[in-house]
């Protein structure tokens, strides 16, 4: 009876994602760009760009995209993660294509900055309830 109960719920939340009832995590990858114009590449789920060629060329020869996509660091960090992999998984020296690519990665996959707790209220008149 449980699998059966499961079964239905899962091809319940298929159906309502095909409708498009169900919408992504504010944070999540899709949800992100989901503004963006351009849309993402179907075959690698990278932003869809004039840099986004040579992103492929430098990064998904030795790895897969969604090492990108689950990574988010501002240009000082991406550029991090460029020389750990040229001091320890002998990767090439990019050269002209370094910068085009750190654009690419600080522009669409930089930091995100997440939901907050609002402030603590201030100024609050507080009034006695009547019985």
């Amino acid at each position: 009876m449980k699998k059966i109960m499961l079964v239905a719920a899962l091809l319940s939340m298929v159906y309502l994602a095909s409708l498009g009832k169900i919408t992504p995590h504010p944070y999540s990858q899709k949800a992100i760009h989901a503004d963006s114009t351009k849309g993402l590449d179907p075959e690698t789920g990278l932003v869809i760009a004039k840099e986004l060629d040579m992103v492929k060329a430098q990064c998904t020869g030795c790895h897969s995209s969604k090492m990108i996509l689950q990574f988010r660091a501002s240009r000082e960090g991406w550029l991090e993660r460029i020389r750990w992999m040229q001091r320890t998984q002998k990767l090439w020296d990019l050269g002209e294509a370094e910068p085009v690519v750190l654009d690419y990665l600080s522009k669409y996959y930089g930091p995100v900055k997440h939901a907050q707790r609002r402030q603590p209220l201030s100024n609050i008149q507080w009034y006695k309830l009547n019985k």
